[in-house]
């Protein structure tokens, strides 16, 4: 991508002179008004909805988790997106016990709490899942084919290629080719959600905000997680990422006592919305409910 296709430049970026609903700036290249080969699904009228659950004491003073309040979160998030009364019944309007389910955790930098993985299985079990529909999909030679419904379960975190490495980003393996999607390139991110073996495949993303990560690595360093002691869910992967990019923001200002913008900047959220279609990341279109722990919510 050629810097004169840029109207917003990645120097305005970095000195945090350019300003939008967020906080922080986002790249606008003029591609971002250009169709998609074939024609993306129109999006869904209305606002998305995200859920944030949170509970101070599912993290000891270890950070090591408690499964029994975890699973309480689970149920809280479930219930309070789909809108049922009961775990069960909230599971089975996402998925069905004739589905394969795969499950996609982040496997890097902060990878997901495995314990998180734990009771979201047992929970599909309990709801009527048979335990061998249930498959870990995350990596670049998952068999897709046979998989009919994907949970993706990311951990919130900053990424020192994509700005952001949470929602979109967590499909990348299945790409075949992650060093495609990176820096000016992590634009086309929203691509991989569109591959004929994924589209349409996404019931339900969790995001494990229970410590993320706010600076990028590539070593991770341990300063910048934090115990943010959440769960965030929801249907739209870019409503998500939106949310998580506020909070991760929210929390860099905090640590410096300035705008601290990322770098490279976390353009492929944008672009996921206005290119490919798979969600809201204008805050007017994204409705946000929180349960719980209130404390440095960031939002």
């Amino acid at each position: 991508m050629k810097s004169k296709n840029i109207s917003i430049t990645r120097r305005d970026f970095l000195r945090g002179t350019v300003g939008t609903t967020m906080g922080l700036a986002f790249l606008t290249p003029s591609w971002l008004s250009a169709s998609i080969p074939g024609g993306p699904q129109a999006r869904a009228s209305g606002k998305s909805l995200v859920l944030i659950v949170r509970d101070e004491s599912v993290l000891d003073s270890g950070s090591l988790v408690n499964k029994q309040v975890l699973s309480a979160m689970l149920e809280q998030t479930l219930i309070g997106l789909t809108g049922e009364k009961e775990m069960n019944k909230a599971w089975l309007s996402l998925v069905n016990p004739k589905d394969v389910i795969g499950l996609v955790p982040t496997p890097l930098m902060n990878p997901t709490h495995n314990e998180l993985i734990e009771v979201i299985t047992e929970s599909l079990v309990a709801a009527g899942i048979p335990q061998e529909n249930i498959r870990n999909a995350q990596g670049r030679l998952v068999n897709l084919e046979s998989i009919t419904a994907l949970i993706s379960l990311p951990g919130l975190k900053a990424h020192w290629l994509t700005g952001i490495g949470t929602v979109i980003k967590n499909y990348v393996l299945y790409s075949g080719a992650p060093r495609n999607y990176h820096y000016e390139d992590s634009a086309k991110l929203g691509e991989i959600w569109h591959l004929p073996q994924v589209k349409g495949k996404t019931r339900l993303i969790i995001v494990d905000a229970l410590r993320p990560v706010c600076d990028k690595g590539p070593q991770f360093d341990p300063r910048y997680r934090w115990p943010y002691k959440g769960l965030m869910a929801s249907t739209d992967p870019v409503a998500l990422d939106a949310i998580g990019l506020k909070i991760i923001q929210a929390k860099r200002d905090k640590l410096r006592g300035e705008p601290w913008p990322l770098s490279p900047p976390p353009i492929c959220i944008e672009a996921a919305d206005k290119i490919y279609k798979l969600g809201h990341s204008n805050l007017d279109n994204i409705e946000i409910k929180t349960i719980g722990w209130t404390q440095e919510l960031l939002i």
